[in-house]
């Protein structure tokens, strides 16, 4: 493959259900402002909490298909569930403003707005109409379910004003763990201790009051562009029993067509009933 030829696959073209791995949870829950929850919920006595995530796919602001949940994290911080989420839809029906709409949540509660830790959504789609791939980093939206409206009130990215050095260097290391980046063993070093570091700073920073999710899309073998299904097919017009025969009047019938008379010369061999490549034309036909 050339380096200027781009290669890629159309969503419309993909039968397979859309699938994404929740990874871990950044960051450690606050407890539960209600006293008489705290006295009601095993957990507290425990100090650890059990959590568990429910996604669903939201299109065009519209929920479609079943929402999946992931297991009951029942181990306390950190959380870490390392599970594959495989929805009921396929990338075919998907739209460019196709969304997730993520909700972590307390295992103790019958109701989820009782236990409810935070929620966030993301486009499946980027700006480019490129399908998003590989580590994905949202931040929770404390106290709120995930809105699956469009636009949503609870975006998981991150404000482009917000963004500092550690956003940057998280956009570096999810292209490098793609392959998009070439690996240089003592730059990949240093690039990770100054990860660690920062890291550290910004938690400390800010005191670890912010959540973070961390998913992973799947990557397919080249990119993935959006395509509606049926986008490219020529639909005609339907045409009912009732419609009426028109009749077109044309201008040029019965006159003389140069094409046709030059195509009768060139038959004279079967006209004649003789097939012969190399029979030439008479005085009379060359007139």
């Amino acid at each position: 493959m050339g380096a200027s030829e781009f290669r890629f696959f159309l969503s419309c073209d993909i039968n397979s259900p859309v699938t994404f791995r929740i990874d871990k949870l950044d960051g450690i829950p606050p407890p539960s402002r209600n006293p008489l929850i705290r006295d009601l919920c095993p957990w507290q006595k425990r100090k650890k909490q059990e959590l568990y995530i429910e996604c669903a796919l939201y299109i065009n602001g519209a929920p479609f298909g079943l929402p999946m949940r992931t297991r009951l994290h029942t181990t306390g911080s950190p959380y870490c569930w390392n599970e594959l989420i495989t929805l009921s839809s396929k990338y075919r029906d998907l739209t460019v403003h196709s969304q997730l709409a993520i909700t972590v949540s307390m295992g103790c509660f019958l109701r989820k707005t009782e236990g409810l830790i935070g929620g966030a959504t993301i486009l499946l789609f980027n700006s480019k109409m490129h399908m998003k791939s590989g580590k994905q980093k949202l931040r929770l939206w404390q106290g709120k379910e995930a809105d699956g409206s469009f636009p949503t009130s609870t975006p998981g990215k991150v404000p482009r004003h917000e963004c500092g050095e550690l956003e940057r260097l998280e956009k570096l290391m999810n292209k490098f763990e793609r392959g998009q980046i070439q690996s240089i063993d003592w730059l990949d070093r240093l690039m990770l201790n100054s990860l660690d570091k920062i890291k550290e700073q910004e938690s400390s920073k800010h005191g670890n009051s912010n959540l973070y999710l961390v998913i992973d899309f799947c990557s397919f073998e080249h990119r993935v562009v959006f395509q509606e299904s049926g986008a490219n097919v020529l639909i005609t017009s339907p045409i009912g029993s009732t419609n009426e025969f028109v009749t077109v009047w044309d201008t040029e019938l019965g006159k003389f067509n140069p094409s046709e008379h030059k195509q009768l010369k060139l038959a004279r061999s079967l006209d004649r009933g003789i097939i012969d490549r190399d029979l030439k034309p008479s005085n009379a036909e060359r007139k």
